[in-house]
């Protein structure tokens, strides 16, 4: 039996959180939120409607103000896009980029950790991610994903 390798590359969450796949506002259509945190700028664009919210990066955080490097969506209070229910949990992505990482690992039979951090996001993700018995259900909602804008 051939086994499908994955070797973890170390990656953070902050990695994925530039360019987020959202719900639009206004349409309820795909929508794309990015933030540039050089020139301290959020922006919300959808493609379908047109619509176009651009915010900056200073938010107050428990009365402080200052510019908060936070994922792309949290600027608007966006929902995310690549988001569904998985058994009593919720299984979600930034990004595309950041489901095939995902996807890479859940459908990998041998798992390979060099390095740890502790601050790794395969380190930080729920238990489920992680167990075998799900592996098939979850490619499957990775894949559910994939085609839900097509």
């Amino acid at each position: 039996m051939s086994q499908n390798r994955f070797q973890d590359d170390n990656k953070t969450i902050s990695e994925f959180q530039k360019e987020v796949l959202v719900v639009c506002p206004r349409c309820e259509s795909r929508a794309s939120a990015k933030v540039d945190h050089t020139v301290k700028l959020a922006r919300l664009l959808c493609d379908n409607c047109g619509y176009n919210k651009q915010m900056p990066t200073e938010v107050s955080v428990f009365g402080h103000k200052g510019n908060w490097q936070m994922s792309a969506n949290a600027y608007f209070d966006a929902e995310l896009w690549l988001t569904t229910p998985f058994k009593n949990e919720v299984f979600w992505a930034y990004n595309i980029a950041h489901l095939e990482y995902l996807e890479k690992y859940i459908s990998a039979t041998l798992r390979e950790h060099k390095d740890r951090t502790h601050f790794t996001l395969l380190e930080k993700l729920p238990r489920f991610y992680h167990e075998s018995k799900n592996r098939e259900s979850l490619l499957k909602v990775i894949q559910k994903l994939r085609n839900k804008d097509l």
